[in-house]
């Protein structure tokens, strides 16, 4: 689903003009992009739906695995995000089996 598809949506429900549903969905995104910046180690909790987590992971030393070669794997922020129940539990009622 593109951001545009989401706005179409938005507009779905609420019935507001396109532009204000793009604008809220633009700040939306702006607002959970700006909080995950900021921060080693960030989350963000959106009850019934997940967690958006950022965590500050240490320097390594890492193996090429093509020419067997050590390096070293700087340190890094990354974004993580695990689903709640209740969105695994909606997933799986949508998905079918066999």
């Amino acid at each position: 689903m593109t951001k545009t598809e989401i706005v179409d949506k938005v507009n779905g429900k609420l019935g507001f003009s396109k532009k204000d549903c793009a604008d809220v969905v633009e700040i939306l995104f702006e607002i959970i992009k700006d909080t995950l910046e900021n921060g080693p180690e960030t989350k963000i909790k959106v009850s019934g739906f997940g967690n958006f987590v950022v965590r500050q992971k240490k320097a390594r030393i890492g193996r090429n695995p093509h020419t067997g070669q050590s390096i070293e794997i700087s340190a890094r922020k990354v974004l993580t995000f695990k689903a709640s129940q209740i969105l695994k539990e909606a997933v799986n009622r949508g998905s079918t089996t066999g």
